[in-house]
């Protein structure tokens, strides 16, 4: 059995445009399940708002990097971490520059590579994904915090995270180029979106536990 630990923000979480939280049979993680199969276990740990490191005063509780430990240890045993971040991080409130954001979302990685798992437990990989981008419109949008430049900031993600995941030898995914934010909140991701984010993912974990898997 190949577990796999998917710790993000909304758009792992589900977030339905619309309102709510999409069914899990359309949530990417959900998705991936069924398209990786009995072999491997998808274990979700998506919450709204989570920033990779940063404390947020108006909505407490969302530091992904305190989280993170929490999250490593109660699912042991790990073969990978899906780190998909970065999104919250574009809030105004925080000022934060694309190159921050990529920077502390390799802390992460990092984290998950560092973190004492103890005795017959493995060391999981690594699988960085850029977020998908904010939309234009998003100052509009009735999730608050996000001014037009975040949407800019967030096209610049890409290949600031790639370039951290080839220097620490990590998976890597740009959910920009398969998936996209909803013209009804310029954030979160319809159904055809998630789909398509768990078929590329998919075809990475496949290749990387190819013939482990039972």
């Amino acid at each position: 059995m190949i577990n796999i630990l998917c710790f993000g923000d909304s758009n792992t979480f589900g977030t339905n445009p619309a309102g709510g939280r999409w069914p899990l049979e359309v949530r990417w993680t959900g998705v991936l399940q069924q398209l990786l199969g009995p072999g491997y276990r998808v274990i979700e740990e998506g919450c709204g708002g989570r920033t990779t490191i940063f404390e947020d005063e108006l909505e407490q509780d969302k530091n992904g990097r305190a989280q993170l430990r929490v999250a490593l240890r109660s699912h042991r045993p790990l073969d990978l971490v899906i780190l998909m971040l970065g999104t919250n991080d574009m809030k105004h409130r925080f000022g934060m520059l694309p190159v921050d954001v990529a920077e502390a979302a390799a802390g992460l990685g990092r984290l998950v590579e560092r973190y004492e798992y103890g005795a017959n437990y493995p060391v999981p990989r690594v699988l960085l994904v850029s977020p998908i981008e904010i939309g234009d419109g998003i100052s509009r949008s009735r999730f608050t915090g996000f001014t037009e430049e975040a949407a800019a900031y967030s096209r610049e993600f890409a290949p600031l995270f790639e370039a951290r995941a080839k220097a620490h030898g990590w998976l890597y995914l740009n959910a920009a180029s398969v998936a996209h934010p909803s013209e009804q909140d310029h954030l979160h991701m319809e159904a055809a979106d998630h789909r398509a984010l768990a078929q590329a993912l998919a075809q990475i974990v496949k290749g990387a536990f190819e013939g482990e898997a039972q």
